[in-house]
């Protein structure tokens, strides 16, 4: 896994420039790998974290969603190089991209993303990221809200729904929904806009979420801006 020097190490004269980078980069994955940056569930930090995939180390997004206690979390894995123009082309041809959102066990987490873990990804080894990475699909949700138009943010949740299995399925009922939304946004609520957003499911907020097969998406839309319109 480790890429190796193209010199012997008691060769006579000065270490070439490539070289060098290739003793940094290691040193660098040896000090991330004695070192880990701690990461614990439900601290809500924006940075990105380091998952093992196999014998493979991988860099992912977290994002709030499919929680289950502090076992499990919902991530992406993205490109080593975020976020860099060229890592999206690079994450494409490698699989990276072909991933929705994941179920990721906590305890797969091997603390904070450090650059010093490149060197571990598949990318790093030329690796086609595997179909089968032990991460089941996360479950997703749709979450219609009603903010404030006064720049306050302030505001609340009008309708959760979910769960869908298939993230093409909650786009259908997305794309219907922000159809039924089009240019009647700010007029449904007054002094209210009205968005949606996709994203993974809060399994530990269950409770709060309607079935989107029990009935149809655009009449549960209008059923809850009617329940605070009157």
């Amino acid at each position: 896994m480790i890429r190796r020097l193209r010199r012997c190490g008691h060769a006579p004269g000065t270490i070439s420039p490539e070289d060098q980078a290739v003793v940094d980069e290691f040193r660098a994955m040896l000090t991330a790998l004695r070192n880990p940056e701690p990461w614990t569930p439900g601290t809500g930090s924006a940075r990105d974290v380091a998952v093992r995939v196999g014998p493979f180390v991988e860099r992912a997004h977290t994002r709030p969603g499919d929680d289950h206690g502090p076992d499990l979390i919902a991530v992406t894995l993205v490109h080593p190089d975020t976020p860099h123009a060229a890592a999206y082309l690079r994450g494409r041809q490698l699989g990276y991209t072909g991933h929705d959102w994941l179920r990721c066990p906590t305890t797969s987490i091997v603390g904070y993303w450090q650059p010093g873990y490149m060197q571990l990804t598949h990318a790093a080894n030329g690796l086609h990221l595997p179909d089968d990475i032990g991460m089941a699909p996360a479950h997703y949700a749709l979450y219609i809200e009603a903010r404030k138009r006064d720049d306050s943010h302030d505001g609340h949740t009008l309708l959760r729904l979910g769960p869908y299995t298939q993230p093409r399925h909650a786009q259908q009922d997305g794309d219907r929904l922000t159809a039924a939304l089009n240019g009647r946004e700010t007029a449904l609520v007054p002094g209210y806009r009205i968005t949606m957003r996709f994203g993974p499911l809060n399994v530990s907020d269950h409770q709060l979420f309607t079935a989107p097969h029990e009935a149809d998406a655009v009449l549960l839309l209008d059923a809850a801006v009617a329940s605070v319109s009157s």
